[in-house]
């Protein structure tokens, strides 16, 4: 039982050691990017991927706000009843 035990520690420490996978640090490169003194906001440094969702989510800000004054709207006249 314990040689199985220490045999299982063995197999799981090699598959974990094994499967590690080393990726290139960027985050320098990123530093760099985004202290780049450009005169884009921070927020829309990332490129494309950024801006579409910058837009995104300033359009769905205010369909949702003029949304919600529309129901208020709706809400604050009753229906006639006849």
């Amino acid at each position: 039982m314990l040689r199985s035990l220490l045999a299982l520690r063995q197999i799981a420490q090699r598959t974990i050691s094994t499967s590690r996978r080393q990726f290139e640090n960027k985050v320098p490169e990123k530093q760099k990017l985004f202290q780049e003194d450009n005169g884009i906001p921070v927020h829309l440094k990332g490129g494309v991927a950024d801006a579409l969702l910058y837009r995104a989510t300033m359009i769905l800000t205010v369909g949702g706000t003029a949304y919600a004054i529309y129901q208020l709207a709706v809400a604050s006249f009753p229906k006639k009843q006849g």
